[in-house]
């Protein structure tokens, strides 16, 4: 089975520095370096198609530009990369969104992805005009995902749940294919979520013995609803020629926060009420000191940025053998982004993909008969 290679597109800003966010925090000023623009992302994204990525993760939220318009755009400026586009349940009816996503699978050609985002940050979930708890968007979101796939299967429905109520819905047209539907949590609930819903269970980038107890958790409780999921995981990449190179690039892209700075963004992410937020903020306690947390895991993006904040950081071949390391645990689709994401992009594609290619672990999947179209190292 080939790895499967997701990159990202920061609608949020793109620089040579981290661009914050996300998790109660607002985006930083270097967002505005390059502005989001449908020209810009779509740079990006044609460069993560032709490098052989499979599609690109749209984020959602307050700090960045909405996910179905702007993937809904650059999706005519690409011809097969998918996009996994992150939605929040309770932000639109489950009949409507089951609606938008077939229309994006017939206006595309079959490549929509989604990524379901529950909500950590309550205060953020208010100004939308959501006011359930964490816990119960989380049920909501399991009643949501219930009418959802009803309807792309051609049912009619009617469900009276706790949160949402639909009588006699129904689609004109269902998506064909159906989209596949990721989604991540570190809480118990979250993990009875995706054990009954989805297709693809997303970890933020832990060292790989937390990975390992993950995905043995949500296999087991897949296991007793009768189903199995794939996995997979949300990680930065800072990959070069030599190991060298690659720490002080990764060391760069703090320059610029100063410790103010980080010790705002860590009090703001210390109140979310995510869990998996608060497993990032535990891998650096907002220390700037002994980052690596792994070989080549570098958790120094956490410090000014929420959401996924490691990143895999060395040479192509280190870089490679960590992806085979997380691989050998279970995690076969890889979601992966770096400042800036389009050079990042370039790196990582000349720079790794060859070397999973040469051992059997990856094929280019738009060209699988041929090599990558890129075999030299990109050097700057």
């Amino acid at each position: 089975m080939s790895l499967t290679f997701h990159w990202f597109l920061p609608t949020n800003g793109d620089s040579r520095h981290v661009v914050g966010g996300g998790h109660g925090t607002p985006a930083t000023a270097f967002g505005r370096n390059r502005p989001p623009t449908v020209a810009y992302l779509s740079q990006i994204a044609r460069a993560a198609e032709d490098l052989g990525f499979v599609g690109v993760l749209t984020p959602t939220g307050a700090w960045c530009e909405d996910a179905w318009l702007t993937t809904a755009m650059v999706s005519q400026h690409t011809e097969r990369l998918k996009f996994l586009v992150a939605f929040r349940p309770g932000f639109v009816s489950p009949t409507l969104a089951a609606q938008m996503a077939s229309t994006f699978q017939r206006q595309t050609g079959g490549r929509l992805l989604l990524n379901v985002v529950t909500g950590g940050e309550s205060h953020e979930q208010r100004a939308y005009g959501d006011f359930l708890d964490k816990d119960a968007r989380y049920r909501r979101t399991g009643e949501f995902l219930q009418i959802v796939r009803d309807l792309w299967e051609g049912k009619t429905v009617d469900l009276s749940g706790e949160h949402l109520q639909v009588e006699d819905a129904r689609l004109a047209r269902v998506p064909d294919p159906v989209p596949e539907v990721y989604f991540g949590g570190s809480s118990p609930i979250a993990g009875e979520i995706a054990a009954r819903h989805v297709d693809v269970y997303l970890t933020w980038g832990e060292p790989p013995a937390q990975v390992a107890e993950k995905i043995a958790w949500v296999r087991g409780l897949a296991a007793k609803e009768g189903r199995t999921v794939r996995f997979g995981i949300r990680l930065h990449v800072i990959t070069r020629d030599t190991a060298e190179q690659a720490w002080t690039d990764a060391h760069k892209l703090l320059d610029g926060f100063d410790p103010d700075t980080v010790k705002s963004v860590q009090a703001g992410l210390a109140r979310s009420e995510s869990e998996g937020q608060r497993r990032m903020l535990a891998l650096h306690g907002g220390n700037r000191e002994d980052l690596e947390i792994h070989p080549n895991l570098w958790a120094g993006i956490g410090l000014v940025r929420g959401g996924a904040g490691t990143a895999l950081v060395g040479s192509h071949d280190e870089v490679a053998e960590r992806i085979k390391e997380y691989h050998a645990l279970g995690i076969d689709e890889f979601v992966l982004s770096g400042y800036p994401h389009l050079e990042e992009a370039y790196w990582f594609g000349e720079g790794v993909l060859p070397r999973l290619a040469a051992q059997g672990l990856w094929q280019h999947p738009f060209a699988p008969t041929s090599t990558p179209a890129a075999q030299v190292p990109f050097t700057s």
